[in-house]
């Protein structure tokens, strides 16, 4: 399918764009085409967007325990694809928002 490797595995499991010492995010995108995680669009970074319009990768999914849908940024629609290489979310002992101990007190004032 255009835009997504089943074989291509995630990047990580946080943010590979968000600063290691500062950054935060809401929950995490996941590249359908290379395995990159970004932070979702509610987060302050917006990386998983960042990185679909500089890569041209225009389909992710969700990089959350328990969820598995696609979006696709071209149509700015949910999309349907394959099961991906795991792991399928990160760990389940990380919290969202996430990681532990960067997330500010005043975190819901910072959502988009």
């Amino acid at each position: 399918m255009r835009g997504i490797d089943v074989e291509a595995v995630p990047s990580g499991t946080g943010c590979a764009d968000c600063d290691p010492q500062h950054g935060w995010w809401l929950h995490l995108r996941r590249c359908a085409e290379c395995g990159h995680i970004g932070c979702c669009d509610s987060s302050p970074s917006q990386h998983a967007t960042a990185h679909a319009r500089t890569s041209g990768h225009p389909i992710v999914q969700s990089f959350e325990p328990g969820e598995d849908w696609f979006w696709d940024y071209g149509s700015a629609q949910y999309a349907e694809g394959p099961e991906l290489a795991p792991p399928t979310s990160h760990p389940l002992d990380q919290p969202a928002p996430g990681p532990a101990g960067h997330v500010p007190l005043n975190w819901r004032e910072q959502l988009h």
